[in-house]
């Protein structure tokens, strides 16, 4: 795997741009999480100007072993690569949220269980036709986590050769969020029942039933290091993602953060390198009780709390427009002084 140079955000220029916030004509804290995101994106990329330049979303997309049962999914696997289809044909709700908000979209096959063709606009980075089955064996090989990592990676690196400097992230994969459950439960020591939420749609019956499916899992493998918890539980696109926010994070860009899946991600960017999360603002808290239990640990704010369990990145594009309402206001925005407005 590529190693990653993660430094931490610019502390030197926090004292600088809180002065420049304060000084703006509103009383001090008036403008809230705005106030928040601006210091951040001011400190991420070194400046009292900040920019958001071709902001950007990428789709990551894969498929499971264990939806091929259908045990813990209620749609079928079909679905992964029909949704895909779907958001290259622009009918998706990624690409209705995508065009209001005038965000660049890409959507990458990182192991679907489709061979699309190439007509289809979609960035080919398939690893497998989908993942192992991790109720039978590890979901990926050492090499198959390796590779998914490094492409995530690149693809980031492309983009931001493009002139992106804000990328979010958003994922589509049938079962994913039973690969996130078990990530988490990993990762945070915390039992898998109070990780496992309804997915796409499963009833009470549906949520126990994948409740013990995978607490039968989690007994079955004995796992510790952040790679082998990924490759044992992950999904292709879950890693690309993981390689993606390191990359972002080590070229210093805003990195978006969606709902449970992307969360997941970063909680395995976050083992390999704790410096990423200074370069991420976290988009929403979706509907999944594993999400909001995720932000907890992390001790972040979301932007958003709509109910949203969608995925796709939806989360992501939505908020947007107050990520670049905190720019626009530190640069627009008139001082006291400009504007000749006494201030004590």
């Amino acid at each position: 795997m590529q190693t990653f140079t993660i430094t931490s955000i610019n502390n030197r220029l926090k004292t600088a741009l809180q002065e420049k916030i304060d000084q703006k004509t509103k009383p001090l804290g008036a403008l809230g999480m705005l106030e928040d995101i601006a210091l951040q994106i001011g400190q991420i990329q070194s400046t009292l100007s900040p920019e958001i330049n071709s902001p950007s979303i990428v789709v990551f997309a894969g498929d499971h072993g264990i939806a091929k049962k259908g045990e813990v999914n209620p749609f079928p696997q079909e679905v992964t690569a029909q949704m895909v289809l779907n958001f290259a044909n622009k009918g998706a709700a990624i690409n209705v949220m995508c065009k209001t908000n005038d965000l660049d979209l890409y959507v990458v096959d990182a192991g679907v269980n489709h061979n699309f063709s190439s007509n289809d606009v979609i960035i080919n980075a398939k690893i497998a036709l989908g993942t192992q089955n991790y109720e039978e064996q590890a979901a990926m090989t050492n090499e198959q986590c390796t590779q998914a990592i490094n492409k995530g990676a690149d693809i980031i690196k492309g983009i931001h050769a493009k002139g992106c400097n804000t990328v979010g992230f958003g994922e589509m994969g049938i079962g994913n969020t039973s690969s996130a459950a078990l990530l988490m439960s990993s990762f945070l020591d915390i039992p898998i029942e109070e990780c496992v939420g309804a997915g796409t749609g499963l009833n009470t019956d549906g949520v126990n039933k994948k409740a013990a499916i995978l607490s039968a899992v989690i007994k079955k493998h004995q796992v510790a290091s952040p790679m082998e918890v990924l490759r044992t539980f992950g999904g292709f696109e879950i890693a690309m993602m993981c390689g993606a926010m390191l990359q972002a994070a080590e070229l210093k860009m805003v990195v978006l953060i969606d709902g449970f899946i992307v969360t997941s991600a970063l909680l395995v960017a976050k083992e390999i390198d704790e410096n990423v999360l200074d370069y991420c603002v976290f988009a929403h808290t979706s509907g999944e009780q594993g999400h909001q239990k995720i932000l907890s640990h992390l001790k972040v704010k979301p932007i958003l709390n709509m109910g949203l369990r969608l995925g796709e990145g939806t989360g992501v594009a939505l908020s947007f427009p107050i990520l670049k309402s905190a720019v626009n206001f530190l640069n627009e925005m008139a001082s006291f002084s400009e504007a000749n407005v006494t201030n004590n």
